[in-house]
């Protein structure tokens, strides 16, 4: 589990596929074989590290489901160390699984992001999502689009300082959300 608060900016060095190379530094502090780490939202399992630099494999899912597909050598991508139940939870529970890719339509920092209409319904005016691993408050909702408001200080320190219109962009809806969907539908049906 993550909170969405990106502990650093790293680079992307090396794309094989289905192994990604990237830099850091914070994250490896503790890190070791077999641990997980958020990047760009996206859970992957740490599977070799060096210095100021990891390996991570990523699976044909991972690939089709997320953002990190359209990642090129120098990229920056945001990195979370999963939360310890000692910690502080600064933002909301993320679990590093990405329910869709959105599209930037208006940039930081009033970000402006598409994503399917079917996730929709789990978005709430001044609820919680996670765009590119960064845990935010959705408002101004319409059919396919929400806003966020994007401070200086998060531009600066993760991705979305620097997403573009058109650019892809890892979302998280709220778990809660779902799975109150999910357990509260056989009482709907019908």
């Amino acid at each position: 589990m993550f909170t969405g608060i990106v502990e650093e900016l790293g680079r992307v060095i090396a794309i094989d596929p289905d192994r990604l190379t990237l830099s850091g530094h914070t994250v490896l502090e503790d890190a070791s074989t077999g641990d997980s780490i958020a990047v760009n939202g996206a859970c992957l399992t740490l599977i070799e590290q060096g210095d100021g630099w990891w390996v991570a494999d990523v699976s044909e899912e991972t690939w089709s489901r997320t953002n990190l597909r359209d990642l090129g050598v120098d990229d920056p991508v945001n990195l979370e160390r999963p939360v310890r139940v000692e910690d502080r939870l600064g933002g909301h529970v993320v679990q590093g699984h990405v329910d869709a890719v959105g599209e930037v339509v208006e940039p930081a920092p009033d970000l402006r992001v598409r994503m399917p209409v079917d996730l929709m319904r789990y978005c709430v005016e001044k609820g919680s999502i996670t765009v590119d691993g960064v845990s935010l408050t959705a408002f101004d909702l319409d059919d396919d689009t929400f806003r966020v408001a994007v401070i200086p200080h998060t531009a600066a320190v993760t991705t979305l300082g620097h997403k573009g219109v058109g650019a892809s962009v890892n979302i998280e809806v709220d778990v809660i959300a779902k799975h109150l969907e999910r357990l509260a539908q056989p009482y709907f049906a019908g």
